[in-house]
């Protein structure tokens, strides 16, 4: 779950969805995602690298409590998986996908589609950004977390993080960090391919700005999460979903 996060309240990421795989025990929690149109979910192409019958996941939409679902809560399955063409496993490069729904969920209170920018926002200027997810605890604890829990984080300047000390060129273009240089705040496990929004500087709406792919450990000093640019795909998601 979220590194030093708190538990979010019913409606509070209405977007995001916890994307099941049913050979898991338990709730079969497995990867977050954002839900970017009423058919299509916007989440991280190394959740499905050893993904079998991916047609047979659930996507729980509008959940909150993974084990106890209000009448609010949606569930649909996958009728495809479009992970990025030039995802690379060594490198976590491109590390994007989308599944599109068997059936379009139904909007309300609860659930809401993320906005994905285009190129003319500047992400680097957004100031209040929230990470939210399922995932486990810590680095060791493979559980997932039963309530949504989120975290406030400041996005990082690439260059810093890509400084000998801090990742040492591990970060690619299309990527984007967000954490404190000091720690403490962090995505972990099971929060891979959940969203990573920013709110607006001039309005209250959030941008979903990046989709969670990879950190070194948990909530480690000069180890900032790391997260696949949203605004670096916005043209391969419009293509994708036609």
């Amino acid at each position: 779950r979220i590194m030093a996060g708190t538990g979010a309240q019913p409606g509070a990421w209405p977007w995001i969805v916890s994307i099941q795989d049913p050979r898991k025990i338990g709730t079969g929690h497995t990867c977050g995602g954002s839900l970017i149109s009423p058919q299509w979910v916007l989440t991280a192409a190394h959740c499905f690298l050893q993904a079998r019958n991916v047609t047979m996941w659930r996507v729980l939409i509008g959940a909150t409590q993974l084990t106890h679902l209000g009448p609010e809560a949606q569930v649909r399955h996958v009728k495809r998986l479009l992970a990025h063409q030039h995802y690379t496993a060594d490198s976590q490069q491109n590390d994007i996908a989308l599944l599109e729904l068997d059936e379009p969920v139904e909007c309300s209170d609860y659930i809401q589609l993320a906005c994905v920018p285009n190129a003319s926002l500047t992400v680097s200027e957004l100031k209040t950004c929230y990470i939210a997810g399922w995932g486990s605890a810590s680095a060791k604890a493979q559980q997932v977390s039963d309530v949504l829990q989120e975290a406030k984080v400041r996005l990082l300047d690439v260059h810093l993080v890509n400084s000998s000390r801090w990742y040492a060129g591990a970060i690619h273009t299309h990527n984007l960090c967000a954490g404190y240089p000091r720690g403490g705040m962090d995505t972990c496990q099971g929060d891979s391919g959940g969203p990573l929004v920013c709110k607006d500087n001039s309005d209250s709406h959030f941008w979903l700005v990046g989709v969670t792919s990879w950190g070194k450990g948990c909530a480690r000093a000069k180890r900032p999460g790391v997260y696949t640019s949203t605004q670096h795909f916005y043209n391969w998601i419009l293509v994708q979903m036609g």
